[in-house]
């Protein structure tokens, strides 16, 4: 089991560096894909899916919704690039995907009704939000910053690269349960030794990467602030998808990902982190600190 998750956890590395380094169509093509794998993961776990259909209403719904997203995203941020509009345009963007798909879904409601019950039709609307939607905060970094490129990679230090830190941390000396009922493994411990050593690895990063070799200079406090507050809501985002687990008594989301489980298992806390750096990084920008 442990050569298996290592093996793909490598693989998911490499597979994420070419495709990040890609970017534009290629990472919007791949983020795409996975936001369809996650958005049929949860469904199913929230009892949308149901057996005797492959896709019903609902889940077909999101999953068109999703390619048109991604589709409305790229048009979007490439106009906005000839006059560095991009992310301004893509706000009113975001708003109108989101209040379309719930109009659609209220649709497939009244006009199958009773084929569907209000939790399968309000749980798939949480499923587009949670999976696709804030996934896409990966291409919007990628993509809506000038530096992009080196922005992106937050993302990942404070979801991976905490959650690593947090385990190490609370093996070596973790004896106090953060949550006992819902992760009895994680300790508080360790989720400190998570948020400090994400925001050592922000303060790193930041120094010797983005304020090396771009023009942006991002003070090391802010970096430090930014890496530590991601991890703790990467931490949430894993719990809360434990959480999910849980109440509908599953073990794994899915077997896509060899001794991982399904996209959710391995990106749970990475779909928190994203939304939040987006955040994060668009504050900076606003205080004056840094041209991202």
């Amino acid at each position: 089991m442990f050569f298996t998750r290592l093996i793909s956890g490598i693989s998911l590395v490499i597979i994420a560096l070419v495709t990040i380094l890609a970017g534009n169509g290629v990472l919007a093509a791949i983020l795409c894909l996975i936001s369809i794998i996650a958005y049929k993961e949860l469904t199913k776990a929230c009892n949308v899916h149901t057996e005797n259909k492959k896709c019903n209403a609902p889940e077909i719904a999101g999953m068109i919704m999703t390619v048109v997203y991604y589709v409305l995203l790229i048009v979007t941020l490439n106009q906005g690039s000839k006059d560095g509009s991009g992310l301004t345009r893509v706000y009113p963007a975001i708003m109108i995907m989101i209040v379309i798909s719930l109009i659609l879904y209220l649709f497939i409601y009244v006009f199958t009704f009773p084929a569907y019950k209000a939790p399968q039709i309000m749980a798939a609307m949480f499923s587009w939000l949670y999976a696709p939607v804030m996934l896409s905060f990966i291409y919007l970094i990628r993509e809506g910053f000038i530096y992009g490129n080196y922005l992106v990679w937050l993302v990942f230090l404070c979801s991976w690269g905490s959650d690593t830190c947090a385990y190490a941390v609370g093996v070596l000396f973790g004896k106090h349960k953060m949550t006992p009922k819902l992760s009895p493994k994680k300790s508080v411990e360790g989720a400190v030794g998570g948020v400090a050593g994400a925001a050592l690895l922000f303060v790193l990063y930041t120094h010797f990467a983005v304020n090396q070799y771009t023009d942006a200079t991002i003070p090391l406090i802010l970096a430090a602030v930014l890496g530590a507050v991601g991890a703790l809501v990467s931490m949430v985002g894993d719990l809360a998808a434990s959480a999910i687990k849980r109440d509908h008594d599953i073990k794994d989301y899915g077997k896509l990902i060899p001794g991982h489980g399904g996209i959710m298992d391995r990106f749970d806390s990475v779909i928190i982190a994203a939304p939040l750096i987006f955040i994060g990084l668009i504050v900076i920008v606003s205080i004056g600190k840094a041209a991202l």
